[in-house]
């Protein structure tokens, strides 16, 4: 069996408490002092995983550092709490090691700290494309959009998985806006489009005007703070927000009942998965990004699967497969930490027909 391991950190403060929980009476600022000075820990044992051929069991580590930590503190020291927890992963005996959240997000995204560890490193983002394209198509359907003729919109469009999402998507729409801050770079991945697809995409580095006329938006800026908010959609749209931290408000929730909000990249878990640590998910499920560690440790791929910036379509398809051949699957929908069914889909539908009418 080839156990794998899984490096995590509290996107805030507020995350430590779910394993520590003493830690929600310590002021802000006095608990992130502390965390820089911890070194990393092991979670959680993760047991159960079985496919039709093979079954795996893992871990959780955490190097305990917050996202805002992760992106302002000096890069040379978190690269090096990154790797203080991949070196704790090998010593509890893991074969393969998958990156999450900013963790994978510092530096030049887990080429480093590929280089000073002794076993493989995954970043995850192949397995989350093709779930994320996935979930974000079934629910454009849902909702009533024929991808043929919705005006679709990748928000973050020039990052390492915005970019692939785009080719993915233009191979199956006609209307396509690509948004980003560089333009430069954003003409250069519509030039690769037309050359690949023969689509011509729209560019654009001003969100909010896109964002208004999109049925189908997708969105993964690695932004800190919310870059969609209620008043940027109109009604029906669908988002799939596949960023962490979420680039959609909150306050979309809260006013919009008439457009679709969902995390991209959720699965199910073959087996009888016991993560035995409370992230927030319903039992058996897991982000696509964790489950991309645990397909290559069944598939016995003890491989640096995805690193770097530079995806390609064909990783992303690899993995989709693997994934389906090990039984790991679309876990349904969940907007804002919590389920969605079909039958609530239907009504944030004809409440976006009724207001439209």
């Amino acid at each position: 069996m080839n156990q794998f391991a899984f490096i995590i950190h509290p996107l805030d403060v507020s995350d430590v408490a779910r394993k520590f929980g003493f830690t929600r009476y310590m002021p802000d600022a006095l608990l992130e002092q502390a965390l820089k000075l911890l070194p990393p820990v092991k979670i959680s044992s993760i047991t159960g995983i079985r496919s039709a051929v093979a079954e795996t069991e893992g871990f959780f580590v955490s190097c305990l550092l917050t996202a805002r930590q992760m992106m302002s503190l000096p890069q040379p020291f978190v690269l090096n709490k990154i790797i203080q927890a991949g070196r704790l992963a090998e010593k509890l005996g893991a074969k393969v090691i998958g990156l999450g959240a900013f963790s994978k997000v510092v530096g030049d995204a887990g080429i480093t700290v590929a280089k000073q560890l002794k076993i493989p490193v995954t970043t995850g983002n192949s397995y989350t494309i093709a779930m994320a394209l996935e979930g974000a198509k079934k629910a454009a359907q849902l909702m009533g959009h024929d991808l043929k003729r919705a005006r679709v919109t990748v928000v973050g469009a020039t990052g390492s998985i915005g970019s692939v999402c785009a080719l993915a998507l233009a191979r199956d729409v006609k209307h396509l806006t690509l948004v980003g801050r560089n333009e430069a770079k954003l003409y250069r991945l519509a030039d690769r489009i037309m050359y690949e697809t023969g689509l011509a995409a729209e560019v654009t580095a001003h969100s909010k005007a896109a964002l208004r006329q999109a049925d189908l938006v997708l969105t993964v800026t690695g932004s800190l703070d919310a870059v969609i908010e209620p008043e940027d959609l109109k009604p029906g749209a669908v988002v799939c927000d596949v960023a962490r931290p979420r680039d959609v408000s909150r306050r979309v929730a809260e006013e919009r009942d008439d457009v679709l909000v969902i995390e991209g990249g959720i699965v199910e878990v073959p087996g009888d998965v016991n993560f035995n640590f409370n992230f927030g998910f319903p039992p058996k499920t897991a982000y696509a990004c964790m489950a991309e560690t645990m397909i290559l440790a069944l598939e016995g791929r003890l491989e640096s699967y995805t690193l770097g910036r530079e995806l390609t379509l064909q990783q992303v398809e690899e993995i989709y497969h693997l994934g389906k051949k090990h039984g790991f699957k679309l876990a349904g929908f969940r907007s804002f930490e919590k389920p969605i069914s079909e039958q609530e889909i239907n009504l944030i539908k004809q409440r976006a027909i009724i207001k439209v009418s």
